[in-house]
């Protein structure tokens, strides 16, 4: 079965994938970080139970115990799991085999439902994750207030608990130097632009996160709403970005050196090849060359750091991390 990541949807030139993220916390136990080991296994136990028995999905379970360090980070580098978790050895990950949905157990709250998908689905993937909480719903009760909302470890996610956020590719108005005007005008909007991973991460290869900041006094679908007309509006900016960008024969030149760089080379690092690969994009989206976009999207999860060391089960320097993810790209743009 083929991973969500792979594929390319709606807008799916810049708006690369789609998340919804619900935080939930069973009533009857107090928060993970005031939970004993043994009342997560409680949790973890309990909503294991109730989605496994359920008929719409084949969920995997898998506790955090048994994985090793690279497993638990390649988790993370595939936003599978947030980085925090996959230090974690008390939780639990519940996972589809083409890894849409995900549901971290015992994380910063009891469970972190994610569902993923390619391109722009902010409606599509939300009716998912609504049918799995309320699957998991049917068998624990939610901690929940008439006045606030659904009850989280954190305060900035009372109310809905939901965090809706679409990964953009934004080469052009990176290079602009548009990022940072973006990211205060989203901001007066209830929104916030990060890197791919989140809070504190750096946008490697131009790629960004765009997602809902409040979560309090507003509907589900508002923030839905508000968050499809401002993707919309950034792509439109990025394609108008584009097209002035590449009358630049210069700029056309560094695309084209970037896919000899990949064709020919034999160490290549992590973060090296995806501000190479950020230049593919570009270049396949705007008509510079031919480039079967699917095959760019597996290499960029596949050639990750601690993806590549879980896949050779073996401790690797950073040297022959390199030599292998320069195999693996040299083999695809052959």
């Amino acid at each position: 079965m083929n991973k969500w990541y792979i594929e390319s949807g709606e807008q799916g030139d810049i708006v690369l994938s789609t998340r919804i993220r619900l935080a939930r916390n069973i009533d009857e136990y107090p928060f993970p970080c005031k939970l004993t080991k043994e009342g997560k296994k409680e949790v973890c136990e309990k909503v294991r139970d109730i989605l496994l028995s359920q008929k719409y999905w084949d969920f995997s379970y898998t506790e955090t115990s048994t994985l090793t360090k690279a497993q638990a980070v390649s988790l993370a580098e595939r936003h599978l799991v947030s980085p925090d978790f996959a230090t974690d050895s008390d939780g639990a990950l519940v996972l589809t085999d083409d890894e849409a949905i995900s549901i971290m157990l015992c994380e910063e709250d009891h469970i972190r439902l994610q569902v993923m998908m390619s391109g722009l689905a902010l409606k599509e993937a939300y009716n998912v994750a609504d049918k799995v909480d309320n699957i998991i719903s049917s068998g624990v009760d939610y901690a929940f207030d008439e006045r606030i909302g659904y009850l989280t470890q954190c305060p900035t996610n009372l109310g809905t608990a939901m965090r809706a956020s679409v990964m953009l590719h934004l080469p052009a108005l990176t290079k602009c130097g548009q990022i940072g005007k973006l990211a205060s005008t989203v901001s007066k909007l209830g929104l916030v632009i990060r890197g791919a991973h989140g809070e504190g991460s750096s946008p490697k290869g131009a790629i960004y996160q765009l997602s809902n900041q409040i979560t309090l006094g507003i509907s589900e679908q508002e923030a839905l709403d508000n968050l499809q007309s401002i993707t919309l509006q950034l792509v439109a900016q990025e394609r108008a970005a584009a097209k002035s960008l590449l009358e630049n024969p210069a700029q056309v030149d560094e695309i084209w050196r970037a896919r000899g760089i990949l064709q020919y080379a034999r160490m290549l690092t992590c973060d090296e090849f995806m501000e190479l690969s950020s230049l593919i994009r570009l270049g396949a989206r705007s008509g510079v060359f031919d480039f079967d976009m699917k095959k760019l999207n597996e290499l960029t999860y596949s050639v990750q750091p601690a993806t590549i060391k879980a896949r050779e089960n073996q401790e690797l320097t950073a040297y022959q991390r390199d030599v292998i993810r320069a195999d693996a790209v040299r083999e695809i743009f052959a």
